[in-house]
């Protein structure tokens, strides 16, 4: 059996399991390693969080964004961490469990100092020195903190909630950001999100900035397969696959593009790569997909900047 169905079978079992979120956390700690805090991953999020602040100054006129929100943030907030290290006051991570913990946070702003000290750091952010001497004090101290201290310190507030009801209030927060995150989402609860979002957003300042993930991501643990093989299924054939672990919602860029029309967010700026055709040739995809251009459905990865001061 391949690799990504046995995950899949897994995954699909601890969903169905008390505390499933935990359980997943050790599987894929020690079986899939997928988990551990890698060089890889650290330097994509932290180039996420360039692209995120220069998004914010080009299309606010501000260097920096005060009130920041961030979905999905996960065992690591990199990019949260980045935020507060460019002078950012109020930042929020909102997601429907708390995945993080003292110590995974311990590891996140090691990383930090490992790479200012390896001079990669400043090729990312032009971060506040001040700053940066707090994460080294934070540190120092670290065993005396509890995690609510060390969370204040860095001006991090979780809220774990449902992102479809934000308790912020309206017109609120400069900056809100995602990395890879919208695809697990399903639409039917990410067009609410969204809603929510474009509330709580700046109108007159306000951006928008988000990476999107459109690759199957079984394809990142078994490379017997290649990034668009859950194209093949049809809905009935991938629900009894896909788990609320980790969900994955297939959706293509020009699916994304409508969901922002109805909605009347503005895609003030797109990037995206072009994927490879020849791949996604080589898999038979369900009826669902085969009405739409390869070009755009072989669309791997997206980046949308919507300025809010467009909808004012």
């Amino acid at each position: 059996m391949k690799k990504w169905k046995q995950k899949a079978i897994i995954q699909k079992t601890i969903s169905y399991l008390p505390l499933s979120q935990m359980i997943n956390f050790f599987f894929q700690k020690y079986v899939t390693k997928g988990v551990n805090l890698s060089d890889e991953y650290f330097y994509d999020r932290l180039g996420h969080a360039r692209d995120h602040i220069n998004s914010y100054r080009r299309y606010s006129n501000k260097l920096i964004p005060i009130s920041c929100l961030e979905i999905g943030t996960g065992w690591y907030p990199i990019v949260p961490v980045s935020l507060f290290l460019l002078g950012a006051d109020k930042i929020y991570s909102v997601d429907i469990s708390f995945l993080t913990s003292k110590e995974r946070v311990k590891t996140t702003l090691k990383k930090f100092i490992e790479c200012n000290n390896q001079e990669q750091l400043k090729n990312y952010i032009d971060y506040n020195k001040e700053r940066f001497n707090a994460i080294i004090s934070i540190l120092d101290e670290y065993e005396k903190l509890t995690f609510d201290e060390v969370l204040q310190k860095l001006n991090l507030n979780y809220l774990i909630e449902d992102a479809r009801n934000l308790s912020l209030p309206e017109n609120s927060i400069d900056l809100i950001n995602s990395n890879n995150t919208f695809e697990h989402i399903y639409p039917e609860i990410l067009k609410p999100i969204l809603k929510d979002f474009k509330r709580v957003v700046k109108k007159n300042d306000g951006v928008m900035s988000h990476f999107i993930d459109m690759s199957d991501h079984f394809a990142h643990f078994d490379k017997s397969i290649n990034i668009y093989n859950f194209l093949k299924f049809s809905d009935k054939e991938w629900k009894r696959i896909d788990n609320s672990i980790q969900p994955q919602n297939r959706i293509r860029i020009y699916d994304y593009k409508q969901i922002y029309f109805e909605l009347d967010i503005p895609i003030s700026e797109e990037s995206s790569r072009k994927g490879n055709l020849d791949e996604l040739r080589s898999v038979f995809l369900a009826d669902k997909f085969k009405n739409f251009p390869l070009e755009e459905i072989a669309k791997s990865h997206c980046h949308f900047i919507s300025n809010m001061k467009a909808i004012v």
